[in-house]
């Protein structure tokens, strides 16, 4: 087995896929605290079968415990995309 390393600087344009194989988007960039990947933020594409249940969220943070694998695309675990009742919760909280 060949283990491949990637540079941050590589990731950047990668395709992003929930564990459940929904398409969620391409990553951004990188958020490093302390030499270690911290988050990731992704911009959520508009063909993307999330795009409507994030009620047309341009971006999304993805904690890096949420990455389960990172090769030719990056997957993710499903838990990281937040429900829609989350989404409305907060949006109702900033209106206040």
């Amino acid at each position: 087995m060949v283990l491949k390393i990637l540079r941050i600087s590589e990731t950047a344009g990668m395709k992003i896929f929930t564990d459940s194989g929904d398409y969620v988007g391409l990553i951004e960039e990188a958020n490093v605290i302390a030499n270690k990947v911290d988050s990731w933020r992704v911009k959520i594409a508009r063909d993307s079968t999330l795009f409507s249940l994030l009620s047309g969220a341009r971006g999304l943070i993805i904690p890096h415990q949420y990455v389960k694998a990172i090769s030719e695309v990056v997957i993710i675990n499903r838990n990281a995309i937040p429900a829609q009742e989350e989404m409305k919760e907060d949006l109702e909280m900033s209106e206040q």
